[in-house]
């Protein structure tokens, strides 16, 4: 994990929804924000007049499509940084094959390292302090997350543990599909890839949000209610389909192209 902060001029986001930035607020061209959008704001902000960015990520991505899709553009661009998430949507699906997510995922930090850049990864949240039902999750999300921190031992990667942060255990860092991150989770997260590239923490990311009322029982049924016909039930469909909701859309930003 670099230890010391160094200037980087260029940066390439691979991934799924999560670093696609699903769910954060709305740039005026109709594209989400996200971390990554974040993180490349604040390395342009440094002084680099040069500093350019690209973000290859597509929501709904299994670590397989990420490997034959991503990988091959982003190894070519050779970006001094590359932020690398992916998996999660597979150990979603039943009969996940923990060892093959975990081929790819290594495949692709391998390749994106050998370039030279840094490599940041990351471990998942732990759904199952906030999400019911999702004990099943848990025996490969924390394989997962000791492949990932092993990785992260090696020279020129460092790892975001997200999973060590109770604060993701606040449904106020998420949106109301309850998959992705609200604004302020995004932020956090921005936050914590910065403090793992050695920048001095703005805020402390880790920390709790201020005390709320619990919701009441009839808003907690209304919310249950709003969630299963307007997430569950479509994330249900296009799994018994075969289909998924990045099929067919590009990366909101393909090129590696000077920022902002």
């Amino acid at each position: 994990m670099p230890t010391t902060s160094r200037s980087y001029a260029s940066y390439v986001a691979v991934g799924d929804s999560f670093t696609e930035g699903m769910c954060d607020d709305l740039h005026p061209d109709g594209h989400y924000r996200g971390w990554a959008d974040r993180v490349a704001a604040a390395l342009a902000a440094e002084g680099a007049a040069d500093f350019r960015y690209a973000n290859l990520a597509v929501r709904g991505k299994l670590i397989g499509q990420i490997h034959d899709e991503q990988l091959p553009a982003a190894v070519g661009m050779g970006a001094e940084l590359v932020t690398l998430a992916g998996g999660f949507n597979d150990v979603l699906r039943p009969g996940c094959d923990i060892d093959r997510v975990e081929r790819l995922l290594g495949r692709c930090a391998a390749q994106l390292r050998a370039t030279g850049a840094t490599v940041v990864l990351f471990t998942s949240t732990d759904p199952t302090r906030r999400l019911a039902g999702s004990a099943r999750l848990l025996p490969a999300i924390l394989r997962m997350k000791a492949f990932v921190q092993e990785l992260g031992q090696q020279d020129g990667f460092a790892v975001v543990d997200l999973f060590s942060a109770p604060c993701f255990d606040d449904r106020r860092l998420w949106a109301e599909d309850r998959l992705h991150l609200s604004p302020e989770g995004h932020r956090r997260v921005a936050e914590g890839v910065l403090e793992a590239l050695g920048r001095p923490a703005a805020t402390d990311w880790r920390a709790p949000l201020p005390a709320a009322a619990p919701p009441g029982r009839a808003e907690k049924l209304r919310s249950d209610a709003r969630w299963l016909g307007a997430h569950l039930g479509p994330w249900i469909g296009r799994r018994l389909t075969g289909r998924s909701s990045g099929d067919g859309r590009p990366p909101k930003r393909p090129e590696l192209l000077p920022y902002p």
